[in-house]
């Protein structure tokens, strides 16, 4: 199965690092956001990805082109431009298709033209601004036991506000920042598995939404599971979460299983 990553948005609420860079450029420990979740695929061996490309794309694409040399020791004679590869640096078996999708596409479109290069029963899809450490092998095995057009991960993440758990006009308890599966509604976290067919469900429109007509589509037909991740989940929405990311990865990366 193809993996493809929407990396085309233009990351407005992350505006401090995302001026010069699209949102799945944006580092974490030193390495793309974008790396971090290819790193989480791969270590399942899933190892085909399509990236959806849109504002800035070429960072992205200048990125990859120049991915073998990034990552190796190498000296560069100047007075003949050869270039001679020093060590065999870090590998991944990678096979990258970047495709312009458009500026100001909508996810549903930017799904569907790159679409064109699945040819498998099935493919998946995900965000490009979002770590977790969902078991892709137990999703993959889910999808196929449910066997739905598509389906969709649900994650928890934890409040960004403290939440109060209230009697009457009274606070029984305040929990900073708490994650209560329990007591809480899933989220669309991405992380989604679907049959080729669904692709022909989506409006050739830019305009086209991923979460809107598509997904409602296959909502009435009954034919959207949830894989439910109580596990860790997090977004890079906002400068805030650059930060706390960042902290995670010096300290202690929940996501990080390869």
């Amino acid at each position: 199965m193809k993996t493809i990553i929407l990396c085309g948005g233009m990351g407005t609420r992350l505006r401090e690092e995302t001026e010069y860079k699209p949102k799945p450029m944006v580092e974490i420990g030193g390495r793309p956001i974008l790396w971090h979740i290819m790193k989480h695929y791969s270590f399942y061996g899933y190892n085909e990805f399509i990236l959806a490309l849109g504002y800035k794309g070429d960072v992205i694409r200048d990125y990859f082109i120049n991915y073998y040399k990034y990552n190796r020791d190498f000296t560069v004679d100047l007075s003949s431009g050869d270039v001679k590869i020093e060590n065999e640096g870090s590998k991944n078996n990678w096979k990258v298709t970047l495709v312009e999708t458009g500026d100001e596409s909508m996810t549903g479109y930017r799904t569907k033209l790159a679409g064109k290069y699945i040819n498998e029963g099935r493919f998946m899809l995900t965000y490009g601004d979002a770590v977790a450490n969902v078991n892709i092998q137990k999703l993959v095995e889910f999808h196929k036991q449910k066997d739905t057009i598509g389906t969709v991960t649900g994650v928890y993440p934890p409040s960004r506000f403290g939440d109060l758990v209230v009697k009457g006009d009274m606070v029984n308890k305040f929990k900073q920042q708490l994650k209560d599966v329990d007591n809480q509604q899933p989220i669309n976290g991405g992380y989604f598995i679907f049959k080729k067919e669904f692709l022909d469900i989506i409006p050739d429109d830019p305009a086209a939404d991923l979460e809107k007509k598509a997904m409602d589509t296959i909502v009435e037909q009954n034919q959207l599971s949830i894989f439910d991740h109580p596990g860790f989940w997090h977004s890079m929405d906002t400068y805030r979460d650059y930060l706390r990311l960042n902290k995670m990865w010096r300290e202690e990366a929940p996501w990080k299983i390869w």
